[in-house]
């Protein structure tokens, strides 16, 4: 088969939609009944016979290419189900004033024949630590809560270029969960405590909480979110939904609230692969991605076969619970029978990662939040964020510690040999973890648990998090891609996939034929408590 860029095989995916039979439209609910009449009830998944649940982008630009859906009904039915859900949930900090408007002028240029690209009329939620010039910009932090950034991060450029409607910003957890050393994941000041739609007393994981919570109830098609260590995958695989981790430095960091320069990226979410391999495309740009590296994700996610000869490397990491490695069992049997060769592996190196990673990112957090402080209104450096902290008792009202930021404020400057080797260190052996164990078994990609099954949010405890699956990928910079695998007792869990440097669309052809064969989203029920004393991996 041809390699293309990633750019154009993601333009082809708007002109053949992602269904078997190929026919655009197909997994709606129900006949289109046009334009005109009234919407559906707010918590109705259906807006002019596409249930929301389950339409993917090509299907709904196939429909507001042929007249049949416009961008502004599609807005306001997201914006309705805000309204009616997520006060369940406290996903969604704020809508955007301007999105009916960006609709609209989606709308006329669909009706002109002049739309720009796949995202055009897409509504998209904006995790809160990406600058937007005419929304707050808080990273969950009263300290920010003034004047929004004066520029748009430039990620937010390129989704405003595209055509996509930004439909607002999502809560996440503060300081993507890097203040104190007993955080609760999902928990902002600005924000409250976001929930998790398939339990509500359960936890979202991870600090793009909010983007993955919305998705999962359908409050957007797709989100932004970001990662250094897990932010982007855990919250996917604990809500049910897809989020791509991309390799480091192929989506721009520029006005995102960061952590570590050597880690931090934005990526994509979704409710499945073909909405978040579109989303990257745009993210990316067009000349991103090398030359020569990409495969087509159609191929594999439509062609009857697409796992055949596939090699995937299995680490079941049996820390994460019983039922978990059950499901783990279950979902590499599914793949064997699509014709995959799954075989078990043991990346190297992991304990001495967890050795170096936390100090180093001390380092470069007090490094890189001391240059974006100087460029907004409030605590212009971590000095004056930490006696922030200290004189606001409501950054206080969940859990009072700011450990990381004192920590992180006498740590070794990123010019100190010290720092300098650690670095090095982390770098060559995260690389060498994933590099290696793929060449020994000539693996296509490294699968493992993305998640347990969510803990019960509890200020006073914290987070029950300590999940390694997404260390090597996000400290090397390769790419990482979170999936549906099942679920444990109504909570899912998400299967992650890790493959080499820059292999991000080939991690994603790879992702679309698992999720196939998995078949594993299924809409939550947003019941208050679990209905089972005893977790019981019921995944498919």
């Amino acid at each position: 088969m041809k390699n293309r860029s990633l750019a154009a095989l993601t333009a082809a995916l708007v002109v053949t939609p992602l269904l078997a039979a190929g026919a655009p439209g197909q997994r709606a609910a129900a006949a289109e009944p046009g334009t005109g009449g009234s919407l559906p009830p707010a918590d109705a998944p259906l807006v002019h016979g596409v249930d929301l649940d389950t339409v993917t982008i090509p299907e709904l630009q196939a429909r507001m290419k042929r007249g049949s859906l416009t961008s502004s009904a599609l807005t306001r039915a997201y914006l309705r189900r805000i309204q009616a859900i997520d006060p369940k949930l406290n996903a969604v900090l704020r809508t955007s004033p301007t999105a009916l408007r960006e609709a609209a002028a989606s709308d006329a240029r669909h009706r002109h024949g002049k739309g720009r690209g796949p995202l055009d009329g897409i509504p998209v939620l904006l995790k809160d630590n990406v600058n937007t010039r005419d929304m707050p910009t808080t990273a969950g932090s009263l300290a920010l809560a003034g004047s929004p950034p004066e520029t748009d991060a430039v990620l937010v450029g390129k989704v405003r270029a595209a055509g996509a409607v930004i439909l607002g910003k999502a809560n996440m957890s503060e300081w993507a969960n890097f203040r104190a050393a007993k955080p609760t994941s999902g928990w902002s000041a600005v924000g409250g405590q976001t929930n998790n739609p398939y339990v509500l007393d359960r936890n979202p994981c991870g600090s793009s909480s909010g983007s993955a919570a919305a998705l999962a109830a359908s409050l957007a098609q797709v989100a932004i979110g970001t990662e250094t260590d897990g932010s982007i995958v855990c919250p996917a695989g604990m809500n049910g939904v897809v989020g791509h981790k991309p390799s480091l430095g192929l989506v721009s960091q520029s006005g995102v609230v960061p952590i570590s320069a050597e880690q931090d990226t934005a990526g994509p979410m979704a409710r499945n692969v073909i909405d978040t391999a579109l989303t990257l495309s745009v993210l990316s740009g067009r000349d991103t991605v090398r030359a020569g590296s990409t495969v087509g994700l159609t191929d594999a996610a439509t062609r009857p076969g697409g796992l055949r000869g596939k090699r995937i490397g299995l680490w079941r990491l049996p820390s994460l619970g019983t039922e978990v490695d059950a499901l783990m069992t279950r979902t590499a049997a599914r793949l064997r029978a699509a014709g995959a060769r799954v075989v078990e592996v043991t990346p190297p190196y992991q304990e001495r990662l967890a050795e170096l990673e936390f100090p180093a990112l001390l380092s470069e957090f007090h490094r890189d939040i001391d240059a974006y402080l100087a460029t907004r209104d409030g605590p212009r450096d971590l000095a004056e964020l930490i006696e922030f902290n200290r004189t606001h008792p409501a950054e206080r009202t969940c859990f009072a510690g700011q450990e990381l930021f004192e920590q992180a404020l006498d740590a070794p400057g990123t010019t100190d040999p010290r720092y300098r080797a650690m670095r090095a260190e982390l770098t060559e052996l995260s690389r060498r973890s994933i590099d290696e164990t793929m060449a020994a078994h000539d693996l296509d990609a490294v699968a493992s648990p993305a998640n347990p099954p969510a803990w019960t949010t509890d200020c006073a405890r914290g987070d029950n998090d300590v999940i390694p699956s997404s260390t090597p990928a996000a400290v090397a910079g390769y790419p990482s891609l979170s999936v549906p695998a099942g679920t444990v007792d109504e909570l899912p869990v998400g299967l992650l996939l890790m493959a080499g440097d820059h292999q991000d669309a080939e991690l994603l052809s790879l992702g679309a034929a698992v999720e196939d064969r998995l078949d594993a989203w299924r809409a939550p029920r947003y019941l208050p408590t679990s209905p089972h004393s005893t977790s019981r991996p019921e995944g498919r």
